[in-house]
C-alpha cells in the first residue's frame, strides 16, 4: 500500500476549508471594506494552489487506461451533480422552467471539466520543455481574454486561464514545494500574506473578477492591450501567494490531515449548504464583524462533517459509482453492535 504524503493531505483540508468559508464569506463582501480584502486574498490563492497541487499529481497520465479512469472519476460525477445541482436551484430559487445544460457548469462544478482538460491537454505539453509549455500556456491564456464568446460555456476560460498554474504544478516535484517549509521562508511568506491583504484593503477598487478567471476582459473592464498585462500581473500574484500557502503548511500527522483525502466530497456537496445559507434567514444574522468568526467556525465544521467517513459512506455512489465504503460502513457497524452485545452478555 502507497504511503500518503501528510503534507499534502494537510494543504488540501486547509485548502478546501478556505473555500467553504470564502463561499460563505461572498454574500458580504460589499458590507465591509475588511471582508472584502479577506475574499479577495482567499481568492488570490485557495483555487490556484488546488490546481498546482492538481497539477503535481498527474503525473500518471501517460499511463494506458489514465484517460477513461479520469473520465469516470471526473465527467461521470460531474454529470450528475449537473443533473442534481439543476433540480435542487430549481426548487430553491422557484424557477418556472426546469433545463438540464450538460455543457453548461452549474456554480463550483466548473472545477472538473477543467481538470479533466488540463489532463488532457497535457498529452500535448508535457512533450515541450517546462519554459516552452508554461510560457505558450500563458500566451494562449493572456490572448483567449479579447474572445468575447471563451467565458463560462464548458468552462473555457477557467480551463485556459488556469492551465499554466496546473502546468507549473506538472513540472515540480513534491521536494520542490517541501523545501519551502523552512522556518525563514515561513516568517516571510506570512509577511507576503499579510501585505497583500494590506494591500487589498489599501486599494479596494480592484476586481475581484481578475481572480476567477471566468470572464473575458469586456466584462472587466474596456478591454485593451493593457488587459493582458493585468491578467499577467494576477498570475505573478497568484503564484506568490500559492507558493507563500504552501510554505506554512505543516508537515506532521494532525487531527484533521485524514481528512485531507476527502476534498472532492466537500467541494462537490457543500454547495447545498452555501446555496441554501444565502437564500435562508441565517444569512441575515451575520451583521457585524463579531459574527463572522462564527462563519470561521461553521466553515471548519462543514468542511469537517463532509469530509467524515460518514458523510463518505453514502455519497460515494454518486461521487465516485462505488459501494466499497458503504459496505465497510454497515461492517463496521454490525462489528460494533456484536462487540457491545458480548459485552452485555458477559
Amino acid at each position: 500500500m502507497r504511503h500518503r504524503d501528510t503534507y499534502f493531505d494537510n494543504a488540501k483540508f486547509i485548502l478546501i476549508a478556505f473555500v467553504v468559508f470564502g463561499h460563505l464569506l461572498n454574500s458580504y463582501i460589499y458590507e465591509s471594506e475588511i471582508i472584502q480584502a479577506l475574499y479577495k486574498t482567499i481568492y488570490s490563492f485557495h483555487m490556484p494552489a488546488f490546481i498546482l497541487v492538481s497539477g503535481l499529481f498527474a503525473k500518471g497520465f501517460y499511463e494506458k487506461g489514465y484517460i477513461l479512469k479520469i473520465t469516470k472519476k471526473l465527467i461521470l460525477p460531474y454529470i450528475i451533480f449537473q443533473v442534481i445541482y439543476t433540480i435542487y436551484y430549481y426548487y430553491l430559487y422557484q424557477r418556472s422552467s426546469l433545463s438540464v445544460d450538460l455543457l453548461d457548469p452549474q456554480w463550483s462544478l466548473w472545477f472538473l471539466i477543467s481538470l479533466f482538460c488540463w489532463n488532457i491537454m497535457l498529452l500535448g505539453f508535457a512533450k515541450l520543455s517546462p519554459f516552452i509549455g508554461i510560457s505558450l500556456s500563458i500566451i494562449i491564456a493572456l490572448l483567449v481574454g479579447y474572445i468575447d464568446s471563451v467565458s463560462n460555456y464548458l468552462s473555457l476560460s477557467r480551463t485556459f486561464v488556469f492551465f499554466p498554474l496546473f502546468l507549473i504544478g506538472y513540472h515540480i516535484s513534491k521536494e520542490n514545494l517541501k523545501q519551502l517549509t523552512k522556518p525563514s521562508i515561513r516568517m516571510t511568506s506570512f509577511f507576503i500574506m499579510l501585505l497583500v491583504f494590506i494591500g487589498f484593503y489599501v486599494y479596494p477598487d480592484i476586481n475581484y473578477k481578475w481572480l476567477l478567471g471566468s470572464k473575458p476582459y469586456s466584462e472587466l473592464e474596456e478591454a485593451t492591450i493593457i488587459s493582458m498585462f493585468k491578467r499577467l500581473g494576477f498570475y505573478g500574484l497568484s503564484l506568490i501567494m500559492v507558493f507563500s500557502f504552501l510554505s506554512l503548511i505543516p508537515r506532521g500527522q494532525y487531527f484533521f490531515t485524514n481528512w485531507g483525502k476527502q476534498t472532492l466530497y466537500v467541494y462537490l456537496l457543500h454547495g447545498f449548504f452555501i446555496k441554501f445559507f444565502r437564500e435562508s434567514e441565517f444569512h441575515n444574522y451575520f451583521n457585524n464583524m463579531e459574527y463572522f468568526i462564527i462563519l470561521v467556525a461553521i466553515s471548519f465544521v462543514l468542511t469537517t462533517i463532509l469530509s467524515s467517513n460518514l458523510v463518505g459512506s453514502f455519497a460515494q455512489p454518486m461521487i465516485e459509482l462505488k459501494l466499497s465504503r458503504f459496505k465497510q460502513f454497515k461492517q463496521n457497524l454490525k462489528a460494533g453492535r456484536t462487540k457491545q452485545h458480548e459485552s452485555t452478555t458477559h
